[in-house]
């Protein structure tokens, strides 16, 4: 039996209540089901908070505006790791523990789910072309772990660890990715 999920951490993490709307539900079902089954069961991440976490990130960057949130000053979106430094460098207390929040999330969703397309959006071309995502993102996180004052989720020490298991996390996702890539729905099959 897995542990009982925190709703209300879930719910501001997700950013709204769970009966938003009945597709959401599903949704969030399912990326909640797949990253417990994942990280519980194979991986044997028994850390409840932090597989929660991640598979809200799932559901956050469902939608794209949500993963490119941050604003340059010109108010379009900071599509790139170095855009959103740069912004980060001119924030300061929660906004800036915000953006570095968003550059760890931003990193570990690519480099768990995506990495094939890091070579893409890292091309000569790009501004990120010279950065390791895995690198700036555990950076982020340990930044972000470091400003306290909020009293929402989430709480610094979650941060600290997802900056910690940065790989393990990254690594886990893709296996999520994985894991609903093959599933055809046949018996004893989790989707």
């Amino acid at each position: 039996m897995l542990p009982e999920r925190d709703s209300s951490f879930h719910r501001n993490i997700a950013g709204g209540s769970k009966g938003d709307s009945p597709r959401s539900t599903v949704l969030d079902r399912f990326f909640a089901g797949l990253s417990e089954y994942i990280f519980q069961s194979r991986l044997g991440v028994a850390d409840v908070q932090l597989v929660d976490y991640l598979s809200d990130l799932l559901l956050r960057f469902v939608r794209t505006d949500t993963m490119h949130r941050v604003r340059r000053a010109s108010g379009k979106p900071a599509t790139e790791v170095i855009q959103m430094l740069s912004e980060a460098d001119k924030r300061i207390g929660l906004a800036r523990r915000e953006v570095h929040r968003h550059i760890g999330d931003f990193t570990l969703f690519w480099s768990g789910m995506y990495p094939e397309s890091l070579r893409k959006m890292q091309a000569a071309t790009s501004a990120d072309g010279f950065l390791d995502y895995c690198s700036q993102g555990k950076r982020a996180y340990r930044i972000a772990a470091q400003i306290e004052g909020g009293e929402g989720p989430p709480p610094c020490e979650l941060l600290l660890r997802l900056s910690e298991q940065f790989e393990l996390c990254a690594y886990g996702l893709r296996e999520v990715r994985r894991e609903w890539e093959n599933g055809d729905g046949g018996e004893g099959m989790l989707l």
